[in-house]
């Protein structure tokens, strides 16, 4: 359930009304860390990668601020960006008693707006020092990167890109899970990823998984976790149902640090934790001893 769009303008047209002259808008200078509270100018956290300098704590980043950071400049070529949802469901967000009445398209409508995408996830493919792959790069802050049918159309398509350029796959996820709103469709998509990374497999090439924070709900029960090679971020949170969900329904406290990277990694579950700076170096290894 999936179609295509233009690719929606970063900036806002500009009001033919006459308004009064206002001062220059010097945006935010500084940002509050969420885990140890410290002030951060935002000039010193951009130099830092958006790591705390202080706690270590990794900011979100967007697709387009997460591709520049981990392959080569000026090699990455997107594809499928007009690919959007549609609605099958014709679904509307809010329940009748709730202030917001939009539609579910029409929540779509202001997400893209806002994020400057079309959908949750941009793929392409690129270079890591000269290693070729493909690539699907999640965005939380698209809907809280959950996984749509659009979504699941465009990583499938990544691996297709693998498959048919015989070149490594890549995805970095950040997902709150499947998009409620489109119901069954949202969650066909864990199947239909999941066959795609089986045929990959079959033609012998290999797919690397990074896990940001946070990686959860179906996106961490399908794709994320079936790489050859599966990385984390520090301090991610990594697990299927949150801990403020579990809390609510087993009336239950979780205890600290049970469901972030450091845990998954002690238990298993992924191969290791990498510091944001350390990405792009780890994963051109990575590359390169799984070159032929």
């Amino acid at each position: 359930m999936v179609k295509e769009a233009s690719v929606p303008l970063t900036g806002q047209a500009s009001s033919t009304k006459e308004t009064q002259p206002a001062l220059p808008a010097i945006g935010n200078v500084a940002e509050k860390c969420p885990k140890c509270k410290e002030i951060l100018y935002r000039r010193d956290l951009e130099k830092n990668l958006k790591v705390c300098s202080r706690c270590n704590y990794h900011f979100k980043l967007t697709a387009h601020e997460r591709i520049a950071l981990l392959v080569d400049q000026g090699s990455f070529s997107e594809q499928d960006a007009d690919i959007i949802s549609v609605d099958p469901l014709q679904f509307r967000v809010q329940p009748p008693s709730h202030p917001d009445q939009r539609t579910y398209a029409e929540k779509l409508q202001a997400e893209r707006q806002k994020a400057g995408l079309n959908e949750g996830v941009v793929i392409g493919h690129a270079t890591i020092e000269t290693h070729p792959l493909a690539l699907a790069v999640m965005d939380f802050h698209f809907m809280g990167g959950s996984m749509g049918s659009g979504v699941g159309e465009k990583i499938t398509r990544a691996i297709e890109i693998g498959i048919e350029r015989k070149i490594p796959v890549l995805i970095a996820s950040t997902s709150g899970g499947a998009r409620m709103q489109e119901g069954l469709y949202s969650l066909m998509q864990m199947a239909k990823t999941s066959a795609a990374l089986a045929k990959l497999g079959e033609a012998g090439l290999p797919y690397f998984s990074l896990l940001t924070d946070p990686t959860t709900g179906g996106v961490s029960a399908s794709f994320a976790m079936l790489g050859d090679v599966i990385l984390a971020e520090p301090g991610a949170l990594i697990c299927f149902t949150g801990p403020r969900v579990i809390e609510q329904f087993m009336h239950i406290k979780l205890p600290e640090g049970t469901v972030n990277s450091e845990f998954a990694l002690q238990h298993g579950m992924i191969d290791a934790v990498v510091h944001r700076r350390d990405l792009r170096q780890t994963l051109a290894q990575l590359l390169h001893l799984y070159s032929k």
